[in-house]
Order: C-alpha cells, then structure tokens, then sequence
C-alpha cells in the first residue's frame, strides 16, 4: 500500500538556514500531528506537504503523488489552513470568499452556488454571507477560512497553527470541524498539545530533524517531557 505521506531523505534550505535535513518519513494515518519548539522545521513540513514550497534535495509523495512532478493535481486535493485568516481571505464579502475557492474547477454556476450554501450552513456562517469579511471577529474569520478550505471537498488538510490567536471557544469549534469525519486526512501542526494528543499519530521535530514518530499521546508526553529537562 502506498503510504499517504512519504518523504525520502529531505531537505530544505533557505537562504543559508538548513531549515530540514534528512527527513524521513511514511505515514498512513487519517490524522498527523506534528509538534516541537519554535524553529524545529514545523511550519516549512506543512508547506512542503501541501506543496507551497519544494525540498532542495529528497522526494515528497502526498496522496501517492509526487510534490514536484503532480504539483497542480496535489493543489486540487489539498486545502491548507493557517494561523492567520486575513492571509487567506481575498474576497469582499463572506458568500464571494467561499466561492473564491472554487474558481479553479470551473463549476456549473448553479452548483457552485449549492456547495456554497451548504458550506455556510455548515460552518453556521449562513446568517453573515454578505457581511464585508473584514468586519468578522478572529474566531468568525477562521472558521471563514475553513469554510473556504472545505467546500473544495479536499482529501487533505494541512492546518499550521489553526487555533493559535483563538480563544477556547473558538478553539473549540474550529478542533471540532478539522476531526469531523467527512472523508479528508488531516495534518495538524500546533502547539497546542491537547490538540496534538487527538490525533492519531504524531511526529516531533526538533532541529530539523524528525525527532519521534509514533501514536500521538505518547509522542506528546515526550515532547512535553523534554521542556522538563
């Protein structure tokens, strides 16, 4: 079986920073954490998971694609979430930013206005579809993003720090839609480990190196422990 996450012996370097060295990895799990320190190479795995940049030596394979060669075909199946929602909300007003996201598909009108609605109705932003985005709360302006990430109906989504600048109840709500179960994988970068710990399997960097890899609570608990030592 081909795993849905594979990287062979990658690398990243940027500028003159070696910001991943030798990584390997191959996962097979519907949920991935990924978790360590600031600076540990987190946030530059789940841009190259979700294809934003390219390794400078090594091989990715996402979905059984390739990063490089299947670029544009690991775009259609990928969203990616991040911590701040004003860097992925483009559109004037709630309704336009949804739609925004499907432009790429080149749907039927009368389509792409139904998987609209039903992600408002999901996302409970129906009652704010023409309110100006830029007058939404944080919490509502992050669930705005996931909305857009999730009408496209993805197989994966990459979320780097999803519920950093949220308060609990935000938090709350935005945890429960990444683990709903309606047919994606998820990878979770974050520093919240209660979070982390509901995954199914979690991957601790630490120097840009893969430091543990192994079911998440355990993983976690390590992590935890190392800020002990």
């Amino acid at each position: 079986m081909t795993s849905d996450l594979r990287l062979a012996d990658v690398s990243v370097r940027l500028g003159d920073v070696d910001v991943l060295r030798g990584v390997d990895l191959a996962l097979d799990a519907r949920s991935i954490a990924v978790v360590g320190d600031n600076g540990s190479g987190k946030s530059t795995l789940a841009r190259l998971i979700g294809g934003l940049i390219r390794p400078t030596q090594g091989r990715v394979e996402v979905l059984g694609l390739d990063a490089e060669k299947d670029a544009a075909a690991l775009r259609r199946r990928v969203a990616i979430v991040f911590s701040n929602p004003d860097a992925q909300i483009i559109m004037p007003t709630v309704a336009e930013d949804v739609a925004f996201s499907l432009r790429a598909g080149r749907l039927p009108r009368a389509e792409r206005d139904a998987r609209v609605a039903a992600a408002l109705e999901r996302f409970a932003l129906a009652p704010l579809a023409d309110r100006p985005a830029y007058e939404l709360s944080g919490g509502q302006k992050q669930l705005l993003a996931l909305c857009g990430a999730f009408v496209r109906e993805p197989d994966l989504v990459v979320a780097d720090e999803p519920t950093a600048f949220l308060d609990g109840r935000n938090a709350h709500l935005i945890s429960a839609h990444l683990f709903a179960d309606s047919g994606h994988r998820l990878v979770v970068v974050t520093h919240d480990l209660d979070l982390a710990a509901r995954c199914d399997v979690a991957v601790r960097m630490h120097e840009g190196k893969v430091a543990r890899v192994g079911p998440a609570p355990e993983v976690v608990a390590a992590h935890a422990a190392s800020w002990r030592c």
